[in-house]
């Protein structure tokens, strides 16, 4: 059996190889690599000092998958207008990247009461299109830092 999938695979390969030529095949099935990229760092050939590097990045980029760090509502207010806030920072966050509340794959979703609940999601429902994403909403223990009732992250695509 491994004999005949080798015999296939040397024929196939050698029929690519033959109608496309040996360097178009072999560019063609070459690896790439994407490199990871923070949308609004450009830092090209600067050399940045570790004092001046972020503690982190409102995003960071792979390919074409977005991921957008924590964002909390830092004032004082109810769940509502701080659910209203944190849902805009990730939509800024996400224009800014090149993608759109509607290419969020998955949200999480942090708050300080588990009694917030209800009223978290009458702010967040539909805020995602159609189409919303998957999402884990917790409780945290301790708080969400810097008091805010409430903190979102998210996995976008562009």
């Amino acid at each position: 059996m491994k004999t005949q999938r080798r015999s296939i695979l040397k024929r196939l390969l050698a029929t690519l190889t033959s109608a496309m030529g040996a360097g178009a095949f072999t560019n063609a099935v070459a690896e790439v690599k994407p490199e990871k990229e923070v949308p609004g760092m450009e830092m090209s050939g600067m050399k940045v000092l570790s004092a001046d590097v972020p503690l982190y990045s409102g995003s960071t980029r792979l390919g074409n998958m977005l991921f957008v760090s924590g964002a909390g509502a830092h004032f004082e207010g109810d769940i509502k207008a701080h659910t209203d806030h944190v849902l805009k920072e990730i939509e800024k966050e996400l224009i800014k990247a090149g993608s759109s509340m509607e290419k969020v794959l998955k949200v999480n979703v942090l708050l300080h009461d588990l009694t917030d609940y209800k009223a978290m999601n009458e702010v967040y429902k539909g805020r995602f299109g159609n189409k919303p994403p998957v999402r884990t909403t917790v409780s945290t223990h301790a708080g969400v830092p810097g008091n805010s009732l409430v903190e979102m992250d998210c996995i976008a695509y562009v």
